[in-house]
């Protein structure tokens, strides 16, 4: 519902088209590369205050909104900050979303909410995202962010995963009166949000924060329990559930299939990220010791975890750190945002590079990585043009470490200790994708598990919509 009436006019939609943002301000490089603390200074009330009132309201609907996910009503938002509400702008976020302190950190703005901001074609679009942010978290300090429990209506739900898929739906959960547990395999909550992305994007404490909410209204969390292995779908509806939401992500990483793959100093991002960023305490007790990365790193990929690799390796001490793709920046996946803060930071690119090959040297770690050079040729099924090898271009870059971030797989052993229940070759589940439900009664899913790698604002949505379809699917059972 827009707040807005005709006499905001009195700033007319000129003179806030004409006003300069503040834009985005960091930390220094020389700071921020020895930390793994927030890159982002966080706006102040009135620099909030001057961004929001850039806005220049577009007529319903705006295009920011249709952008979005979730369809927050970012222009009523954008009036409300102006006028320092700032508690009816975050109450207004939650409405629609159920974890804006976190979205508004880590989506990709640029390609969502910001990317069709109506000030974008002439200036800097309005930093939709920080101010997302912002209001949330001076809520959060003045009031709480209590979740408003339901009526016990006397039916319990066991959710598989405690990222954003899994928190999500609990949340959703509650505030209908149901019982939830949340199973979770690793020591601690979170999933992508704890042990995926790194601190200097996403503080651990946002995330916890959130956690701690839903403790508050009564999610219990259930930990170290891998379902598939400690136990089964089956037995979570043995013991009382009368329905499971499914929200495991995507944590396995695909394979490269190439020589050497398997030798020390050659690490999978997931496996990369989590010893580097997570407190060893939460890590499962195999993963428990930092990764030797030496002094020359390389990343092999061109999304999101590769940013986050190269920046996670310039914080450990890394003389040399380069990005290795086989497309041009053009067909990189990831956001532009965080590959222009790995430049700054120091991460070298190398383009139209294909590793074929990794080198040990005489102790048997890693030395070497031989690499071929690409072009580009026409385009894949995605509507990116195919890189295809050039012959008899190879060559050799030095590497002490190397870290692989090309793709990631769901665990499939949901799908084979599930009788029932279809998922495709590589473990994705079938679903309703109006409800989530999945070919076995009572058990819906949502997020990566389902889509493939995708946006935490993607999975908070899925959660969000399964959830609405439990509830409906309980409401008629006795």
């Amino acid at each position: 519902m827009r707040k807005i009436s005709g006499d905001f006019l009195a700033i007319d939609r000129k003179t806030r088209a004409k006003t300069p943002s503040q834009g985005i301000r960091t930390r220094s490089v020389e700071e921020r590369v020895c930390d793994f603390d927030d890159v982002i200074i966080p706006l102040d009330p009135g620099s909030a205050v001057l961004e929001a009132a850039r806005c220049v309201q577009c007529p319903d609907p705006a295009p920011c909104m249709l952008a979005c996910p979730t369809h927050n009503d970012i222009p009523s938002a954008m009036w409300l900050i102006e006028q320092g509400q700032f508690l009816e702008a975050a109450d207004l976020y939650r409405q629609s979303s159920s974890l804006p302190e976190i979205c508004g950190r880590v989506c990709p703005q640029e390609q969502l909410c910001q990317g069709s901001c109506a000030q974008s074609k002439s200036a800097l679009p309005v930093m939709t995202g920080a101010l997302e942010a912002f209001v949330v978290d001076y809520a959060r300090r003045v009031q709480g962010a209590a979740i408003p429990v339901g009526q016990p209506v006397g039916k319990r739900v066991a959710i598989v995963g405690a990222g954003p898929a899994g928190m999500t739906c609990a949340e959703q959960l509650v505030r209908k009166g149901y019982q939830v547990v949340i199973y979770e395999s690793k020591p601690g909550p979170g999933g992508l949000l704890t042990y995926g992305i790194p601190s200097f994007k996403l503080t651990k404490d946002v995330v916890f924060n959130r956690v701690h909410d839903l403790e508050a209204a009564g999610v219990e969390f259930v930990f170290n329990t891998y379902i598939g292995k400690n136990l089964t779908i089956d037995d979570l509806f043995a013991q009382g559930y009368q329905a499971t939401f499914v929200g495991v992500g995507t944590e396995i990483d695909a394979p490269m299939e190439v020589p050497g793959e398997d030798l020390p100093g050659v690490y999978k991002a997931t496996e990369f990220l989590m010893r580097c960023n997570v407190d060893l305490e939460l890590l499962p007790e195999e993963l428990r010791s930092r990764p030797e990365i030496g002094k020359k790193v390389v990343v092999i990929g061109g999304g999101d975890t590769a940013s986050d690799c190269l920046r996670t390796a310039l914080r450990l001490g890394a003389d040399e750190v380069a990005c290795l793709y086989r497309r041009t920046e053009r067909e990189m996946p990831g956001g532009r945002h965080d590959r222009e803060l790995a430049k700054e930071e120091g991460a070298i690119y190398q383009f139209l590079t294909q590793p074929i090959r990794f080198i040990a040297g005489d102790d048997g770690r890693l030395k070497e990585v031989e690499c071929i050079r690409m072009v580009l040729g026409e385009p894949d099924a995605k509507g990116r043009r195919r890189p295809v090898p050039v012959e008899g271009s190879n060559f050799i870059v030095q590497a002490d470490c190397a870290v692989t971030a090309v793709s990631y797989w769901p665990d499939p052993i949901i799908g084979q200790t599930t009788p029932g229940l279809e998922t495709d070759k590589w473990g994705l589940i079938f679903i309703d994708p109006e409800s989530g439900a999945t070919s076995r009664p009572g058990v819906y899913a949502g997020g990566d598990d389902v889509t493939g790698p995708g946006l935490v604002v993607t999975a908070m949505v899925a959660g969000r919509k399964a959830a609405a379809a439990i509830d409906e699917y309980l409401s008629v059972l006795p």
